[in-house]
């Protein structure tokens, strides 16, 4: 009869077989996760809108830049406001 004596996994490889697949499964699920903020899905499934800069703020860049004078900032910063 055969005892199975020294042959088997001891206490300490089923512990390094443990801790080994928990960090196996974890490097998975953290590349799956990476994957996913990568490609940019979200949970919701709904991408992030991109800041889109307001009409104002177009307008005092444009005075900043010397693109447009005094009077046709007031002009149409008036516009935009009666608008709103």
């Amino acid at each position: 009869m055969m005892m199975w004596y020294g042959n088997g996994m001891g206490g300490w490889g089923y512990a390094l077989m443990t801790i080994g697949m928990i960090g196996f499964w974890s490097l998975v699920l953290a590349g799956f996760v990476l994957l996913l903020r990568s490609t940019g899905a979200s949970v919701s499934g709904q991408r992030p809108v991109p800041h889109r800069p307001t009409p104002q703020q177009i307008l005092a860049e444009r005075y900043a830049r010397g693109e447009i004078d005094d009077d046709e900032y007031t002009r149409r910063t008036r516009a935009l406001n009666s608008t709103t």
